[in-house]
């Protein structure tokens, strides 16, 4: 039995203001994708209400359809629609926002389009526009090298009358060589300072919290290391398929798309050490040295500690979910991964022993991402005579989402005579502490990239480490002889051998996807 204790937080409510950014130009590159609408534009209006982005800050979208500004606005009015209250009685706040909105169409392969942008920004500067520019790349990672060449070429990357910086978003390169040469070609242009590799992740507020959390109690610090956790399990799953990205998705996988970023930077926000201060560089130099510490696979240790898998139909006949490879745009002898598992070591002094288990999927059982560490089991004489004979390990779980917050289990006593303890749970849930109205990741991270703030951004030797350990998984997985894909029914908890993973470890498990209530701990 599992008893929900709740540790409630002093009732705070979000911030209506924040303080307002350096004003600017943003450029987005791709302004008809599915970013721009999703995330992008809906972010942006976001800060404009809370008193983050500052009243001369103008947007321009460019991109290869050709639109009328009219249009334009007309298109981001419906992506911004829940937040700006559409169909219902006119916006003010919209009404000021759209009026600094524009499209430039052109072809960012050709050089023209580039001096065409140069010369329009020269002229709204003599207007009296914001003379700092923000390029936002939304675009296919192939469009992004003859961009960033297009921006250096028409002179817009240095900016003598203000700043320029440059926002890339992932897939940063597709394996190491592929990053160097990425690095190569915006560092030739932009200086590394004004160049902002975004991972949303890394915008969510239980991300950040959990610094806070590691750093800011000393109740937990002295036991985050190997003497006291057991392992580590990082999971993000996803209750959807490929949607509309089969083709993106083709050519990515699971390990590309997820683990080379996503999941590896919550690797090492989880093991990195104490930073000397809270900025850019102190924060980013401690992930460095936990993805150093992260040897390359052998083909060997590959076929031993990954599993990589492919969605099948659902097991229950009464819900038509299609396999992977009957989605439309997917070939129907597709070996690309739908779900990756792995199995990392952090060899330094403070985690050497202690497996990191990564896995990430489509079509699984539910949404949900979330970090567990899994503590070391108490010595069990005290408590041999009772019914219960072994205590479940403590567990932290950190919640990203859905339900950002933490939880920390822990043994009780149960009510009555005898001496019986329970696995119980304090509760921590960021919605019901502190309200629902949860900053959005990608509003946290245009705010910092408009100060100039590059602490929750990716650095260029991050990149870099990332692939060095995530290129020869690839390989591995290409080379001869190689285990093939394993199969999973949509909707359950994923391929049965990713269990192999933990094979002799008995304490070692996965928590369930599947089930809809909290999963208990291993033994409970």
């Amino acid at each position: 039995m599992t008893v929900t204790v709740q540790a409630t937080a002093p009732a705070v409510a979000p911030p209506s203001a924040m303080g307002e950014a350096e004003s600017c130009t943003v450029v987005i590159f791709g302004a008809t994708g599915d970013l721009t609408r999703r995330k992008l534009m809906p972010a942006l209006y976001a800060l404009r209400c809370l008193g983050g982005l500052s009243g001369r800050c103008e947007v321009i979208g460019t991109g290869r359809m050709r639109l009328s500004n009219e249009e334009f606005r007309a298109q981001m009015h419906r992506a911004v629609a829940p937040a700006a209250e559409a169909g219902s009685t006119p916006d003010p706040r919209w009404e000021a926002f759209e009026q600094r909105l524009s499209y430039v169409p052109g072809d960012p392969n050709d050089p023209a389009f580039h001096r065409t942008l140069a010369a329009e920004l020269v002229a709204r500067r003599e207007r009296g526009s914001s003379p700092n520019h923000l390029f936002y790349v939304a675009t296919p990672a192939s469009v992004a090298p003859p961009i960033i060449e297009g921006l250096g070429a028409a002179g817009l990357a240095r900016n003598d009358r203000g700043w320029s910086r440059i926002v890339l978003e992932k897939p940063f390169g597709h394996d190491l060589d592929s990053a160097r040469g990425l690095n190569r070609a915006v560092n030739a242009v932009f200086p590394e300072e004004a160049v902002f590799r975004i991972d949303h992740y890394l915008g969510k507020e239980t991300v950040q919290n959990l610094l806070v959390f590691r750093f800011g109690n000393s109740l937990f610090e002295p036991v985050w290391n190997r003497h006291y956790v057991e392992y580590v399990e990082i999971t993000a799953a996803e209750e959807l398929g490929v949607e509309h990205r089969a083709a993106f998705y083709e050519e990515t996988g699971a390990l590309r798309d997820m683990v080379a970023n996503h999941l590896l930077q919550l690797l090492t926000l989880t093991a990195m050490e104490p930073p000397v201060a809270f900025d850019a560089d102190a924060v980013r130099d401690q992930k460095v040295q936990v993805l150093r510490a992260i040897q390359p696979m052998s083909p060997v240790e590959v076929a031993r500690r990954t599993v990589r898998g492919q969605y099948g139909p659902a097991a229950d006949p009464g819900e038509p979910v299609p396999g992977y490879q009957d989605e439309a745009g997917v070939s129907r002898a597709s070996t690309t991964e739908t779900f990756a598992a792995v199995d990392f070591r952090v060899e330094n002094w403070r985690w050497a022993g202690v497996p990191f288990y990564v896995r990430t999927g489509k079509r699984l059982g539910r949404r949900m991402t979330e970090i567990a560490l899994h503590f070391r089991r108490t010595p069990q004489a005290l408590f041999t005579r009772t019914p219960e004979r072994r205590l479940a390990p403590n567990v932290i779980t950190l919640r990203i989402q859905p339900d950002e917050g933490v939880a920390i289990s822990f043994a009780a006593k149960r009510p009555g005579l005898a001496m019986e303890a329970l696995p119980v749970r304090a509760d921590f849930a960021y919605a019901r502490d502190f309200g629902p109205d949860l900053p959005d990741a990608y509003a946290t991270l245009l705010y910092d990239a408009m100060r100039g703030d590059a602490t929750l951004f990716t650095r260029w030797d991050e990149v870099e480490a990332q692939w060095r350990i995530i290129t020869p998984i690839e390989e591995g997985w290409a080379a001869p002889g190689a285990p093939g894909l394993a199969g999973y029914a949509a909707g359950s908890d994923g391929p049965r051998e990713a269990r192999a993973l933990m094979h002799g470890r008995p304490h070692h498990c996965w928590c369930p996807i599947v089930s809809k209530a909290r999963p208990r701990s291993p033994g409970s």
